[in-house]
């Protein structure tokens, strides 16, 4: 299995959200980082002698063969100590919620520590694929059997650990399509794109250009134009479209020019349907219509995109909550890898969480599940968007 690095500026690189996670865990000096090097190749993680030289998760997208494109995650150790200590742990524990396959790098000449052994027990409480790699066997003489030993001084048993990662990955990974299941070859998909002062100069957001992949995957043809082309290019198609998949922001405009007949959907709902749970999402956006002054309402985005004049989670979405419900709730905002924890999410009425395209499966699943058990409804954009537009259940019937 061969790695190979690549570049973040790369226009053409597999997005994060698509890539398969696997995190590092271990305590310190187990030898944790080391061993991120050999699998990857690479002088990914800063290796010393000192305990707690790895303070906070180190990321890198890179390619792991055969797997393909891959996020390695370099953790701080389990056991560190002190107030930074309790914050460098809690941050490696949240890698949680983006695993795909986690490795806990164990030190072989030693007892496994509590720290280790409840650690397991959260793997097999998430149902999270997971590798002990006893690490340092270089020095070690008695073998227990049944075990995976290796050494990152060596490069013993590397090779098969990146074996036993990748049969784990394979299991994991769905292999769900996002428009693809929905089509037959020689298909035609309208695409519905507007560009504004909100959309990136000179491309298409990253939603955009995977669902567009997908359908060219599937052997169809994909149109794509502005809302205010949309109806002529309608009129001049001799074959009816399988489906029209248009920008949440130009649903109601869209909803107008599309026939009945033809079944329309939002980008924003296809990733819900892809990423997330449809189903708790619409179910969540009942609660729009049943706010009431004061409410709490957290809008949150998997990126951390610049901020622009008409910007669609600090000024679109609170000004269309406001106008739907007739009510008056309080915003808060997050973004990036910032979630509030399950005890925090109890102080809202209701989540609005985007499209989620920047993130991976099983990050997104993780945030529907906190708000799940906080008992807060939560919806995404698309959905939400629909629901205050009355047009939720037709961009919902291409999935019923």
């Amino acid at each position: 299995m061969e790695t190979q690095g690549t570049s973040g500026s790369s226009l053409n690189e597999t997005p994060s959200g698509e890539r398969v996670h696997i995190a590092f865990f271990g305590l310190r000096n187990a030898g944790k980082s080391s061993l991120v090097n050999a699998v990857t190749g690479q002088d990914l993680a800063v290796v010393s002698d000192v305990k707690g030289t790895t303070t906070d998760p180190v990321s890198k997208a890179m390619e792991l063969l055969p797997l393909g494109p891959v996020v390695i995650i370099d953790t701080p150790g389990l056991d560190d100590e002190g107030y930074l200590g309790e914050l460098r742990v809690k941050r490696a524990m949240n890698v949680l919620a983006k695993c795909d396959v986690a490795v806990l790098v164990h030190d072989a000449s030693q007892e496994f520590s509590r720290d280790e052994i409840d650690l397991m027990k959260i793997f097999d409480d998430r149902k999270l694929p997971y590798i002990v790699a006893n690490n340092k066997a270089d020095l070690m003489t008695d073998r227990e059997p049944g075990r995976l030993y290796v050494s990152a001084i060596t490069g013993e048993n590397v090779n098969t650990l990146k074996e036993r990662i990748a049969s784990l990955v394979k299991k994991s990974v769905n292999g769900k399509r996002l428009v693809a299941d929905f089509l037959t070859e020689g298909d035609i998909v309208v695409l519905v794109v507007p560009v504004d002062k909100a959309a990136p100069k000179g491309r298409l957001i990253l939603p955009q250009q995977q669902t567009i992949r997908d359908i060219l995957d599937s052997r169809c043809s994909c149109l794509v134009c502005q809302p205010q082309e949309l109806a002529a290019m309608l009129k001049a198609l001799t074959k009816t479209p399988r489906l029209v998949i248009t920008d949440s922001q130009v649903f109601s405009q869209v909803d107008a020019i599309v026939p009945k007949d033809i079944p329309l959907t939002s980008f924003s709902i296809l990733f819900a349907r892809y990423k997330g749970d449809l189903k708790t999402l619409a179910e969540g956006a009942e609660k729009l219509s049943a706010l009431n002054d004061g409410d709490k309402v957290l809008i949150s985005e998997g990126c951390t995109h610049h901020r622009q004049c008409g910007d669609i989670g600090t000024e679109k979405m609170p000004a269309w909550i406001r106008n739907f419900s007739g009510a008056s709730p309080e915003f808060s905002f997050t973004s990036g890898g910032e979630f509030p924890d399950v005890e925090r999410l109890k102080n809202f009425s209701l989540v609005v969480h985007c499209g989620g395209c920047m993130l991976n499966e099983q990050e997104m699943k993780s945030r529907l599940e906190r708000a799940k058990t906080a008992g807060v409804p939560i919806v995404n954009y698309g959905v939400a968007i629909a629901k205050m537009h009355g047009i939720l259940n037709r961009s919902l019937e291409p999935f019923r």
